[in-house]
Formats: structure tokens, C-alpha cells, sequence
């Protein structure tokens, strides 16, 4: 079996080892990658910086695809010689590793340009996940940063720095920003986007020095400006790592040669990537890496054929809010442009023609139809009869006719080189029907996104049951989906409401937003957050349920349905003394006193002396119970120690909705169970743990989460799912929505079946929200607010 040894470990490597695999070859493969880590989207590291995404979800090929295909991987290890004679390289850790077949993946390095100081503490370049951490963690509110380089990197570098807080400001050489794929025009429009964020641009300048004592204190232009700086990024371009490909005697210009085979001048030394140049061209954007990996991988088994003729390059700018594309030579000598702009809307779209063909396009504000304009100009089609609709194409009377066009090996997402015959067989023969599904099994649309919308209608023309998925943002002040928002708080720590309306919204937030942040904030920071009691609804605030006359509603805890003849006393007192409009027996084995004013609200829970039943609020309304083994003759488990117990570990917590429980001690399900957002049945040898039923407007039977042996576990099961719902849910989603959104399968993978480590993180998370999770009843003592207990002013009195 042939040695194949990869230098390298990032994504057009792996991508090159992944078209490998695919040809079933005869190789031991050794990869050797100096970061310590798997093989991740390096496109997505500006998410991650900006708080959109975690690290893990960057990832490509996790620790078990290098196992399964039997990978020798060496983490950390960088190759540091190249003996070309003896077919060995070296290790910096001193290992010698021989080989057959050497494939060199090395990449490029960022380029330092001759300014003084950069060497000093505080400087960072932004290539990798461990460059990514250490500028979020340098990073925050009050932190002055200053990105040198107004290119794709830098704005997107500027754009997460300074949601993580920091005020920001590019400076950059050039007249435009990203010069190379902008004209003058563009990167005007692009700046006023910038300035509008909040980052100040500052262009044409030229940077002489950082400047400060052992750290980083600002950074001087050639103007004699001095800007503050607490760090500094510098993104002004990459050059090709080329060292190991001189040490094994390969033709290097740039980069490293390679014909249209990708051959080099060595027959056992092979190259593909940002360290590659083909026909002059050095790339640097992933696209066309991939498609040299695929025609390396071709040449390395044997199966030679394909050819990389190069690539029309293409550029998209990866900040939330702010679309710019850019593809081709969209400068106008020997060119007709074509024009669109709308000031006001913040939209320029210009594309160069060539004798009747598009050379060119640039598109700022709306990037719609940019896969449009790549297929034109990879298929170089002659657009003479579409001269009237190159912006606004007229309405299609086939509207799947654009895919129907596309050829089986065109390519879709460029990001990973998914092209549409892949995207087919994913539909046919592992029955994808939906984006989410079509992205965990080709992984198309997980970078740049600019493919979503081609995704979309090759899943509406070949997917049988397709199925829209629409994210729906939170509301117009904060214009995010929930799961985007909850990544955001959690990567950068937000921990008030007002903060993310300050960073992400409009400064403002309303009855809809602002209910749901607070709930996010309770929930992820199990209490620790800074509560903004005008973010809650006044049920919330003075912790009874307003009735339509302005008085209250007040409804104790009453564990399981069971209470005592002292409680019972006690709440009879409490009616008389108050004059309770009504004493109610509910649905939900409670006591309800209607008809509370306001200012008698602590008084009456001083009175009563039980804790809240949070009747007015998105938490743990009841454990609902039958009598099990204590009384019943059909009893199997002991329903009522069982409900009890739960409704002790998840009283006082706020969820996403109100949850109604119940435990039973038998099939004959006395209690509804089944119709509960959480149910336990009792059954002969242990428990059926449900989830997600429903008896409202809709009646729907809980799903089947676990059959356990024993009480214990069954709490456990219940737990898991509780905390799962907190942690998943959108804000307002009841149990039995989101258990059909996700499907049961999703959801038992994700809690009782999950890895111990994640069991145990859903538990411990739980835990610490309930220690800080107080009876809300207590603020009667102690109100947090001194109008909080003062009575409601009818409107009409003040008139």
C-alpha cells in the first residue's frame, strides 16, 4: 500500500483527501497539521469572531472521519524539512515520516508590511480559530481596535470586533474598500454601510507605526494622526507558504507551479491550494481550491483526465446586514457597463460586458441574483437577447426552469464544491427533503450562504416532500432568528437586554422582543444577568395574572393536587380577610382567589405563607396526579411522591411557555399524562416518560421519550427534556410544537441518548438555574421597585 503524506490540514487539503477516499485508492494516508485542531471552515471564522456561530459548529471533519478512514493524524506537529531522496519529511517534533506520495496543502501566511512595531503585544493577525479566540477574548465594551486593511478580511474582522463591543476603526492604504473587487462607486457604498454600523473608515491612509510600551497603545498614519488602540489587526493580504515546496525541489514562483493536471515539476510531490500557482494566478478564495482538489485527486489515483483550466473568481462579503458580491474582470476597458443604483435603498449593481458576454459583475445591497450571474459567466453564454433584463429579469413562466438549465456538474456552493448532480443524489437517495437536512448531508449553504437560494429550488423542483423552512427573526428591533440570538448572547457574554437591543437592534426593543430576551437572558445565564424588570410583562412584575378589572388572580403552589387541612384553613382566611371575589377549584388541582387588588397582593402572600404557583407567568404551572400505589387498587408506581418531586425541581423556573405536567400511577392515566407537556406513566416493571401533548385548542398525544425502571430515572428523563425545551425552544413555542418541529428522533438524540457529557451538562445547567431561582412571592417583603404594589390609576379618572 502507497504512502500518501498531506502537509497540512486545513480545508482544500482535506477537501483534495476527500476526492481521495472517493476513488477508493491504495493509500496509508498521514496528515500533519500544525494547529491543534480538526480540520474547520476557515469562511466562518469571522462568524465566530462576530458571536454568529461557535467553534464546533465550524467544523468539518470531526476527530472520528480521521479514524474511520483509518487517517493517521498528527495534531500539532508542523513539518518542518522535506528530504526529497529519501521521500521523508521531519517533524518539529522530531519524527521522520517517509512517504510515496507527498501532497503539500501548506497555505498561505498573512503579510506584515513594513510598519514599525508590530511586534508589540496587542497585534493580531486573523487566520485561524486560535487567532479567532484570542481577539475575542482581548475583546469587549471599551476596547479601541484598529484593522490595517480595508479588504474582505478586515471589514469582516472590523465587523466582529466590534459587535463583541470595541470601537473600531479601518484604516486602509487605497482610495475604495476592497479595491480588488470594488470600483470607486462600490466602496463608496460599501463605506456608508460600514460608517453605518458603527465603524469608522478611514481610507487612503497610510500606517508608519504601532506605537506603545511593551503593549499596544495606538497606531500612527503618515498624516501624524495617532490613533487609540488597544489592538490592532492587520489584514493586508496573504502570501503562499512555499518554504517545504524549495526543500523538496519542486518549481516555485509565487507559488508553488502546477500545470493543468495539477502536476508540479516533482512526480511524487504534489500541491494543491492557497500555496499553488496555476497559470500565474495565486488563489485565495476556496472555490477554486476545491476545484483543484478535485482535478488533483483525479491525477493522485491514477484516474487522469480532468483539468484545471482556472477559475472565475468570485468574492462574498460575510457580514449580517451588509451584501456585497463581486465575480469576474468588472473593470470597463474594452467593456459596456450596465448600471443600477438607488441611493436611498443603499443598492449598486454594475455589470461588464464583453462582446455580447459578461465579463463582470458587482453587486452592493442586494446580492440576489448573483448565482444568475456566475452561471453566465462560467458558461460564457451570449446575452444579446437578454440585453433588457441583465438587473431585472421579467417574471419566469417555468419557474424551475433555471435549475432544469444548470448542468448535473455544475457547481452550487463553491464554499465546499457541491455541485447540483450532488445536491440530486442527496434528494433521491438519502431522502432530503428540507435546507437544514440538505446542509448536515453535503454541508452546501453552510459558508457564505450566497448559495441558500439555488439550494432552495433545486429542493423545490427534485424534492418530493419538500418542506419551506423559513427562520423567522424575533421582530423588526432585533432582526435575528431566536437560535442566532441565543449563539450571540452566549459567545459574548451579553448579559442585559438593553446591551443586545444597543449592539443588535434599535436601541429600543418592544412588547415582543423584549419579553424574549429577558427570558434568553434567564436561560442562559441561570440567573446571573442583569434583570430589566420593563422587559417583563406586568403579570411578571408583580408575579399575579391581571384579570379584566385590573385586580389579580393569586394561585399558591399545591404539589401533586395534594394540600392539608392547615393550607386549606389558611386560604380560607385568606378569602375572608381580602374579601376574595372568588374562591375557584381549577382544571389543574389548585386553589384560585380571584379578584385581588393590587396593593393587597403581599399581604396576601405573607398570609398564606405557600410558595407561588407562577399561574401568571411562561414557567412550571402544575404536576397533576392521581392517588398511584398510596390508595388506588390499579396503582403500579407511587404517582403522588413522583409528581411531587418534580414539581419541587422545576418550580420557579421560567420557560418559553407555561408547562402543565402530570404523573399517573397506572395505563389508565387518571391525571392526562399523555396530553401534558411532560407526563409520567406508571406502568408494571417502571415508568413511560412522554413529551409534547396537548388538550388545549388542539388535542395531541405526548410522544415516547424514554421507558425507564425507576423513579430516579424517570425524573432524570424529565430533566433532560425540561432543561432541552429551556435551552431549544423559541420563546412562546409550546412543548408539543416544538416536539414536531424537531421530530421525537432529534430530541431522544439529544437527551436520553446523548453522550454522558451532554447529559451532564443539560443536568448541571438545570441545577444551577434552580439554586437561583428564589420564590417570586418573597419581593412582597422586598419589592424591587417602590411603585410595584402601588394600585392601578383607571385611565378615565385622570381625564
Amino acid at each position: 500500500m502507497k504512502r500518501l503524506v498531506v502537509v497540512g490540514n486545513g480545508m482544500a487539503g482535506m477537501a483534495c483527501v476527500e476526492q481521495i477516499l472517493a476513488y477508493e485508492p491504495r493509500f496509508h494516508i498521514t496528515v500533519f497539521g500544525d494547529e491543534t485542531h480538526v480540520n474547520y471552515n476557515r469562511v466562518l471564522l469571522s462568524s465566530v469572531l462576530a458571536g454568529e456561530k461557535a467553534a464546533d459548529d465550524i467544523v468539518l471533519h470531526p476527530i472520528d472521519w480521521y479514524r474511520q478512514h483509518q487517517i493517521d493524524l498528527r495534531l500539532g506537529v508542523r513539518v518542518v524539512d522535506v528530504d526529497p531522496e529519501n521521500r521523508t519529511v521531519m517533524g518539529d517534533d522530531g519524527s521522520v515520516t517517509a512517504y510515496d506520495t507527498l501532497l503539500l496543502a501548506t497555505g498561505s501566511s498573512a503579510w506584515m508590511p513594513p510598519i514599525a512595531g508590530l511586534d508589540t503585544d496587542g497585534v493580531f493577525v486573523f487566520r485561524t480559530l486560535n487567532d479567532t479566540r484570542e481577539l475575542t477574548r482581548r475583546s469587549g465594551p471599551g476596547v479601541n481596535a484598529v484593522v490595517i486593511g480595508g479588504g474582505l478580511l478586515g471589514l469582516e474582522a472590523a465587523r466582529g470586533l466590534q459587535v463583541q463591543g470595541c470601537r473600531v476603526t479601518v484604516v486602509h492604504l487605497m482610495a475604495t474598500l476592497m479595491e480588488r473587487q470594488l470600483d470607486a462607486d462600490a466602496g463608496h457604498y460599501l463605506a456608508g454601510k460600514m460608517e453605518d454600523l458603527g465603524i469608522r473608515v478611514r481610507l487612503g491612509c497610510t500606517t508608519t507605526a504601532v506605537v506603545g510600551d511593551g503593549r499596544v497603545e495606538g497606531v500612527a498614519l503618515e498624516d501624524g494622526t495617532v490613533l487609540d488602540a488597544d489592538l490592532v489587526v492587520v489584514a493586508a493580504g496573504i502570501r503562499p507558504n512555499v518554504a517545504l515546496a524549495y526543500k523538496a525541489g519542486v518549481h516555485v514562483n509565487r507559488g508553488v507551479v502546477v500545470n493543468d493536471h495539477m502536476d508540479t515539476s516533482s512526480p511524487e510531490v504534489f500541491a494543491v491550494g492557497e500555496c499553488v500557482e496555476h497559470r500565474g494566478v495565486c488563489y485565495g478564495l476556496i472555490a477554486p481550491l476545491i476545484e483543484q482538489g478535485k482535478v488533483l485527486a483525479a491525477t493522485i489515483t491514477g484516474n487522469r483526465g480532468p483539468v484545471y483550466t482556472g477559475t472565475v473568481q468570485a468574492a462574498t462579503l460575510k457580514i449580517m446586514g451588509v451584501d456585497v458580491f463581486s465575480a469576474g474582470d468588472w473593470s470597463e476597458q474594452h467593456a459596456e457597463p450596465v448600471r443600477y443604483e438607488d441611493r436611498a435603498l443603499g443598492i449598486y449593481k454594475k455589470l461588464a460586458l464583453r462582446d455580447g458576454r459578461l465579463a463582470g459583475v458587482i453587486l452592493v445591497g442586494d446580492t440576489s441574483d448573483s448565482h444568475r450571474y456566475m452561471e453566465w459567466l462560467r458558461s460564457g453564454a451570449d446575452l444579446t437577447a437578454e440585453r433588457r433584463h441583465l438587473l431585472f429579469p421579467p417574471p419566469a413562466a417555468d419557474a424551475g426552469l433555471g435549475v432544469a438549465d444548470m448542468a448535473e456538474s455544475a457547481t452550487v456552493c463553491g464554499c465546499v464544491g457541491v455541485t447540483k448532480g450532488a445536491i440530486i443524489a442527496a434528494i433521491h437517495e438519502r431522502g432530503v427533503n428540507t435546507l437544514s437536512q440538505l446542509k448536515e448531508c453535503t454541508r452546501a449553504s453552510t459558508s457564505c450562504g450566497s448559495c441558500t437560494a439555488l439550494c432552495q429550488d433545486l429542493l423545490r423542483a427534485a424534492a418530493p416532500e419538500f418542506e419551506e423552512e423559513q427562520k423567522k427573526v424575533m421582530c423588526a428591533c432585533v432582526p435575528f432568528p431566536e437560535d442566532r440570538l441565543r449563539e450571540i448572547l452566549r459567545s459574548q457574554k451579553l448579559r442585559s437586554v438593553q446591551e443586545v437591543l444597543d449592539i443588535y437592534g434599535d436601541g429600543v426593543g418592544c412588547e415582543v422582543c423584549k419579553p424574549a430576551l429577558s427570558y434568553m437572558m434567564d436561560m442562559l445565564w441561570c440567573g446571573d444577568h442583569d434583570e430589566d424588570r420593563s422587559a417583563r410583562f406586568i403579570n411578571d412584575r408583580v408575579h399575579a395574572n391581571i384579570q379584566n378589572d385590573g385586580t389579580f388572580s393569586v394561585v399558591p403552589r399545591i404539589r401533586g393536587g395534594v394540600t392539608s387541612p392547615a393550607e386549606l384553613r389558611r386560604i380560607a382566611d385568606v378569602a375572608e380577610k381580602y374579601q376574595v371575589r372568588m374562591v375557584k377549584i381549577t382544571g389543574s388541582q389548585r386553589i384560585d382567589l380571584l379578584g385581588i387588588r393590587k396593593e393587597d397582593l403581599p399581604g396576601v402572600w405573607a398570609d398564606l405563607g405557600m410558595p407561588s404557583g407562577q399561574a401568571y407567568t411562561k414557567g412550571v404551572r402544575m404536576v397533576k396526579t392521581c392517588v398511584g400505589t398510596d390508595f388506588c387498587r390499579f396503582g403500579t408506581q407511587d404517582s403522588i411522591a413522583a409528581g411531587i418531586e418534580m414539581e419541587r425541581r422545576f418550580e420557579q423556573l421560567y420557560t418559553p411557555h407555561k408547562v402543565k405536567m402530570a404523573a399517573v400511577g397506572c395505563p389508565r392515566n387518571c391525571a392526562e399524562a399523555t396530553v401534558k407537556d411532560i407526563g409520567l406513566v406508571g406502568v408494571e416493571g417502571g415508568w413511560q416518560v412522554v413529551v409534547g401533548g396537548a388538550a388545549g385548542k388542539g388535542v395531541r398525544k405526548a410522544d415516547l421519550l424514554a421507558t425507564v425502571a425507576t423513579t430516579h430515572e424517570a425524573l432524570e428523563a424529565a430533566e433532560l427534556f425540561f432543561q432541552y425545551y429551556r435551552e431549544s425552544a423559541n420563546y412562546l413555542e409550546r412543548t408539543y410544537d416544538f416536539v414536531e418541529r424537531l421530530g421525537i428522533e432529534k430530541v431522544r438524540k439529544d437527551t436520553v441518548y446523548a453522550p454522558e457529557a451532554v447529559r451532564r451538562g443539560l443536568l448541571d445547567r438545570l441545577r444551577k438555574s434552580k439554586a437561583r431561582a428564589p420564590d417570586a412571592w418573597h419581593e412582597g417583603r422586598d419589592p424591587k421597585h417602590p411603585t410595584q404594589f402601588i394600585p392601578l390609576i383607571p385611565l378615565e379618572t385622570l381625564a
